[in-house]
């Protein structure tokens, strides 16, 4: 007979109200790990740079609200308990994320996007509709969606100044969460989706990008 806790409809959805609080408060996430920018010295960095590598970092942390929201509805309607649970633990690590660009922002003297709610609700919205259409379709979309933050991040790498070491050691081990994320989506049996479905949801992502790098 199975231990685990069975949550009722209810449940799940203040659980679901819990988890947006967390993900949109300014310091509500506490993450697991500190951030990899700790152990690395501050450079001097002129107005400008400061701004620019602000503006990427809000990118990157809206694009980590959004796959926290992605995650938490996907886990709202997955079919299978061990779906469920593995989303629910890719939220779990997207909660280090937020917390160590958060922090990186702040430093920077900027705020993160004031369109991450609208952004969340979005998500959610097509995470819950991927996981009604069935579990393969539901891990598929999250490797596809991986596979784009983890080009976002290679373009970021290449744009912060070479002496930003604080920024480069929060993209770097970013960058390799989110293979690690992708691979097991795929291993779990996710779909890979075809090209034009990639180059779709490239174009969604660049409208996130644009819109959130200044605001």
């Amino acid at each position: 007979m199975s231990n685990e806790r069975q949550f009722s409809p209810v449940d799940r959805l203040l659980m679901q109200a819990d988890a947006a609080m967390r993900t949109l408060l300014p310091f509500s996430g506490a993450p697991a790990r500190p951030s990899p920018a700790i152990l690395q010295n501050e450079s001097a960095l002129s107005d400008d740079e400061a701004r620019h590598v602000a503006g990427l970092m809000r990118i990157n942390h809206t694009g980590e609200v959004c796959a926290q929201a992605l995650y938490q509805g996907q886990a709202l309607t997955a079919k299978l308990p061990q779906v469920r649970k593995a989303m629910e633990h890719a939220a779990d690590e997207e909660i280090d994320h937020l917390a160590w660009c958060e922090q990186r922002i702040r430093e920077l003297g900027s705020h993160p996007s004031v369109l991450n709610p609208l952004f969340y609700g979005l998500s959610f919205g097509v995470g819950a509709v991927a996981g009604l259409i069935g579990d393969r379709v539901s891990l598929g979309f999250v490797a596809a969606t991986e596979d784009q933050v983890v080009k976002h991040l290679d373009e970021h790498l290449e744009q912060i100044p070479a002496d930003d070491a604080k920024t480069r050691a929060i993209l770097e081990q970013m960058r390799e969460d989110e293979e690690q994320h992708a691979t097991s989506a795929l291993d779990a049996g996710g779909l890979r989706f075809p090209a034009p479905v990639k180059l779709g949801m490239s174009l969604l992502s660049k409208v996130m990008t644009k819109s959130t790098y200044r605001i």
